[in-house]
């Protein structure tokens, strides 16, 4: 059989041409999945019937991952090249190949520029940064063999930058910049690459991100929002659906996207105004007539 030969991410990639894994065997690796939007990920893929890899640092929560039918916990923390090469090793021998990654693991933290530490900083980038960089380089091989999908879970701080998540927001903006490059790079081999924007759901990373820094936020506190059911509901449709969307804005109400959309627009009103080259209201309408013609991107 002939073999085509890619290099990706700095890794060089032996595929053989279509071999896409039927839909009862295929497997999923989700990562930092002992909690929150994982959690609800992990649960609701194995509830299809999909095999879930879920990722997980501490025993008690691997523990409780491999009792849930078509689960098995991996001891995975995104930070250790270690036990990213023992993931690896362990799908790979498992013999399901890998169909699906779910690039969920990250953290918050609070503060400013004048009071974060750098430590901080460079946890919250270690983790949500160089994490889904390794992770995504390591199992991209096992991917590509099935022509499978990434997916990627950023935030509504991917878009809008709050002032009090200055390095929570810098790096789910890196998040949709490295989702937009790894789709170009993968399209040409079968891979399609989409990234989940979820808004305000009852998640542990303000929780854990006020316990870790010692600040007081009303971050910290989610119960007033909903569950992230909608956004496990969106990453199943990313994985799986036949023509999917580069990106899924998943939020609880309607002001949320508003708030959203309207920062995008700012932006294109800041980067048209008074520059080198500048378009008149007119032909920026037309740009967008023409963008709203070609249709939606899709994961590739």
């Amino acid at each position: 059989m002939r073999a085509l030969f890619a290099v990706i991410l700095g890794v060089a990639v032996c595929v053989s041409p279509a071999r896409a894994a039927p839909a009862e065997t295929k497997a999923v690796l989700v990562t930092g999945a002992s909690s929150g939007i994982g959690r609800t990920i992990t649960e609701r893929l194995a509830s299809k019937g999909y095999f879930v890899y879920a990722g997980a640092r501490k025993d008690e929560d691997l523990k409780a991952l491999n009792a849930i039918k078509n689960v098995q916990g991996i001891r995975l923390d995104v930070t250790d090249q270690q036990q990213i090469d023992a993931a690896v090793d362990t799908i790979s021998k498992a013999g399901r190949g890998l169909y699906g990654l779910v690039n969920n693991a990250g953290i918050a933290t609070l503060g400013s520029l004048e009071n974060m530490k750098p430590e901080e900083f460079d946890l919250v980038m270690a983790v949500n940064v160089q994490g889904t960089y390794r992770v995504t380089r390591a199992m991209a091989p096992l991917i590509i063999e099935q022509k499978g999908r990434i997916t990627n879970i950023g935030s509504l701080s991917g878009t809008v930058a709050m002032p009090d998540l200055l390095a929570y927001a810098m790096s789910k903006h890196a998040m949709e910049a490295f989702t937009d490059s790894l789709a170009g790079q993968m399209a040409p081999l079968g891979v399609q690459v989409n990234v989940i924007e979820p808004g305000n759901y009852d998640t542990q990373i303000g929780r854990n991100a006020a316990e870790r820094t010692g600040a007081a936020s009303r971050m910290a506190d989610r119960s007033r929002f909903p569950k992230p059911d909608d956004v496990a509901a969106a990453v199943e449709q990313a994985l799986f659906d036949a023509k999917p969307k580069r990106r899924y804005l998943v939020v609880p109400v309607e002001g949320e996207a508003r708030i959203v959309i309207r920062k995008q627009l700012e932006k294109l009103v800041q980067m048209n105004e008074d520059q080198r080259f500048t378009y008149s209201r007119d032909e920026l309408v037309k740009m967008l007539d023409e963008a709203l013609a070609a249709g939606r991107p899709s994961g590739t």
